[in-house]
């Protein structure tokens, strides 16, 4: 202990590690200043690089953040304390639509599917040094991916979109570099960005994705990374439009050196097109997840990419997990060949439970947003009240802490299960936790 300052150690590994404890355990708060490098080496006795290289650890780890000579504080949301938490505990008989999760009934069984890849497997069995790529697998995508207009690149396979997200940013980025994330975005890529020991900066959106503008001051301001959502936006059910995705192209052609990734997690649930801006920088991917239409538990995604990016994510993969079971492959492979998941349908079903609760609001003259997905935002005066208001009146929705940085408040309602009806009911919850004055439009 050094006095108000619970940071102790001789080498710079042992004085970050110190640090992160002590945020850790919150002893060290959210925000607050750390001693000047001169000051902390001259109370542990020991060089100032040796601090300089402690403070450039807990950086890069996005534990504490530096703003020249106003010195190094604990960040305000550390790197540490995932937005996850931000929750409500949904007691007994509160409706919960604040989960994100896709409606169980729309999902496909998936016993004969993987029945079919164990069977095939049986015969021939996956060993080391084998294609990590399912061959129908790679021709399936890749026709998709041509319906929607993604350029020709290479495949690769990964855990999930998130899985996806982190091994391009790894890839191509170093610790202190910016990344422009969707503000509201979804909270998953706000934690992960800061504990690559990236920086974030905020992207404001509207009903049709990232707000060009808002990319041309970010990527002006040194921004080396920019991820977008193309469609079914996490929370607020944005989708890029042809218009916009013109004006935000032209925007990334005078910055061809800006990594981008689009994520098209909302695949197969959407009843709106993809309108990628793949191939307008130099180093670019497109990571398309299956979680939303065929289940959370079937972790994959395909992603494609410039052959750079594509090489790097595999290599990566190679001296890690080494590959995407090929057994999860085929049984992806046997349920899109036999049709299990009727996209239009269930794109149709959300839709209209969508389109009912954000009817329901506007006759009660509240705005609300939801182009696609299963998602619908609502901004609010107060955020606490309003979650706290309607868990009092039986329904539990996600606060928009989790999905924002410098944007108003707002709340999440998952809409996948929404019964017929339940629109109408849910929509007076929501118009009296707002009062008279409820918020209107994004600001």
């Amino acid at each position: 202990m050094l006095g108000e300052y619970p940071i102790s150690g001789r080498r710079a590994a042992d004085i970050s590690a110190s640090v992160e404890r002590a945020v850790g355990t919150g002893e060290l708060q959210p925000g607050q200043l750390l001693p000047p490098m001169r000051e902390l080496a001259e109370r542990l006795g020991v060089n100032p690089n040796t601090v300089a290289a402690a403070y450039r650890t807990l950086r890069e780890r996005g534990v504490i953040e530096t703003a020249g000579r106003r010195g190094s504080r604990v960040r305000p949301a550390p790197a540490t304390t995932g937005r996850d938490h931000i929750r409500v505990d949904v007691p007994e008989g509160v409706r919960d639509v604040a989960t994100g999760n896709p409606d169980p009934a729309l999902l496909p069984p998936l016993a004969s599917a993987f029945a079919a890849a164990a069977a095939a497997g049986d015969l021939a069995p996956v060993l080391y040094g084998e294609d990590p790529l399912e061959p129908e697998l790679a021709r399936l995508a890749r026709a998709g991916f041509d319906a929607d207009g993604v350029p020709d690149g290479p495949l690769a396979v990964v855990s999930g979109a998130l899985d996806g997200v982190e091994r391009v940013l790894v890839a191509h980025l170093k610790p202190g570099d910016t990344v422009g994330v969707e503000d509201p975005g979804w909270g998953s890529i706000l934690d992960l960005v800061p504990a690559l020991g990236l920086r974030t900066v905020p992207v404001g959106i509207d009903d049709e994705g990232p707000r060009a503008d808002d990319v041309h001051r970010v990527l002006r301001a040194g921004a080396r990374a920019l991820i977008v959502t193309g469609r079914a936006q996490n929370p607020t059910g944005a989708a890029v439009s042809g218009p916009r995705a013109r004006a935000l192209r032209s925007v990334l052609r005078e910055h061809p050196e800006t990594l981008l990734i689009e994520d098209d997690h909302g695949h197969g649930i959407v009843d709106v097109p993809l309108h990628p801006l793949a191939n307008a920088t130099r180093h670019w991917a497109l990571v398309r997840s299956v979680a939303k239409a065929y289940g959370p538990d079937l972790r994959l995604a395909l992603l494609t990419g410039d052959d750079v990016t594509v090489d790097r994510v595999r290599g990566r993969q190679r001296l890690g997990p080494g590959w995407v079971s090929r057994l999860m492959q085929r049984a992806l492979v046997r349920l899109w060949a036999d049709g299990a998941v009727d996209t239009r349908a269930v794109a149709a079903a959300y839709g209209r439970r969508r389109d009912a609760l954000i009817g329901a609001l506007d006759r009660r003259g509240v705005t609300a947003h939801g182009r696609s997905g299963m998602n619908v935002w609502v901004p609010v005066p107060d955020e606490t009240g309003a979650v706290a208001r309607l868990l009092h009146a039986g329904w539990a929705v996600a606060p928009g802490a989790r999905f924002r940085m410098s944007s108003p408040p707002g709340v999440r309602v998952t809409v996948s299960t929404l019964a017929e009806g339940e629109a109408e009911a849910l929509a007076d919850a929501i118009a009296s936790a707002l009062g008279p004055a409820p918020a209107r439009g994004w600001a």
